[in-house]
């Protein structure tokens, strides 16, 4: 009886995202995901006699000799792409002060993400991943495999606790042969203890393949320490705790600086490599964050 009401609460919980997220990709998003994320490739549409103005690098050679009139190739943009969807499920996600968890934000997300591909006749796919491969979901179409995905998305219970971005990334580039258009959406928090990220290396090369976007989503809490006096804490994914003075200025005022040279590394990352990125903070309006960020595209 009680797995008959988890899954009769999943479904609703489903049902639920699906309404909501379907509704804003058809009313907001479509057009402006199909305008910032269309199709990249050219894809060889019929061959035409010759005209004047016409590159001569798309003359068919073999047609031309065989015709003995001049020919060309008419190519047409690739409309139809691959989305994968990287989600990080690590337990830093279940972290949330306001409305919702970061879990929560980047279930919607990637829901909205889904439909709008759906819409232009993408495949989509996903990636869900802690610090190892929790489940792929290779791309497919169609409203039952979308519906996958988001139940994985709300339901799925990772089996181990950190984040190992770079891992994602690299699963990515060798799981996915063709260029794809992907997602990565984490709070991002995969750095040493200088604030310096650690998937660097595979996000370089994952770069070259793919079109990667990042989504990070964060709580406005975990920017700053509270003065609350003595505080005991612990991170989710080490397990490690320890008991700290917020009363004390410098204690705050230390955290603060790293948190800070966290986000100044990775904006120069992104820089580097024009990944394209948005952050968008569990209190805030996604539909805005992302609609800005389509328009910057």
């Amino acid at each position: 009886m009680a797995s008959e009401s988890s899954a009769n609460e999943l479904l609703r919980k489903v049902r639920k995202i699906e309404i909501r997220t379907r509704a804003l990709s058809h009313q907001i998003f479509a057009g402006e995901y199909h305008s910032a994320f269309k199709g990249r490739g050219m894809a060889f549409s019929e061959v035409r006699e010759y005209q004047y103005g016409d590159d001569v690098r798309s003359m068919d050679w073999n047609v031309t000799a065989r015709l003995r009139s001049p020919y060309v190739k008419v190519f047409e943009e690739e409309r139809e792409m691959t989305v994968v969807l990287l989600v990080d499920i690590s337990r830093s996600g279940l972290f949330g002060t306001r409305q919702r968890t970061k879990r929560d934000l980047i279930a919607e997300i990637a829901a909205v993400l889904s439909f709008s591909a759906s819409i232009n006749n993408d495949k989509v796919g996903a990636l869900f991943f802690s610090d190892r491969i929790e489940k792929f979901i290779p791309p497919k179409k169609g409203r039952s495999h979308l519906l996958h995905i988001i139940r994985e998305i709300i339901e799925l219970k990772p089996e181990s606790d950190g984040t190992d971005v770079g891992m994602a990334l690299r699963y990515l580039t060798n799981a996915i042969k063709k260029k794809c258009t992907a997602f990565l959406l984490s709070d991002m928090l995969d750095v040493d203890s200088d604030g310096s990220p650690r998937y660097e290396d595979a996000l370089k090369v994952a770069r070259n393949r793919h079109d990667i976007s990042v989504i990070k989503v964060y709580d406005p809490r975990e920017q700053t320490i509270p003065d609350v006096g003595l505080l005991h804490v612990k991170d989710s994914e080490t397990g490690r705790s320890a008991w700290i003075n917020t009363s004390s200025g410098k204690v705050r005022s230390e955290y603060s600086r790293w948190f800070g040279r966290v986000a100044e590394n990775e904006r120069k990352l992104f820089n580097r490599y024009q990944i394209d990125s948005v952050d968008i903070a569990t209190d805030s309006d996604y539909v805005k964050g992302l609609m800005a960020f389509f328009g910057r595209r």
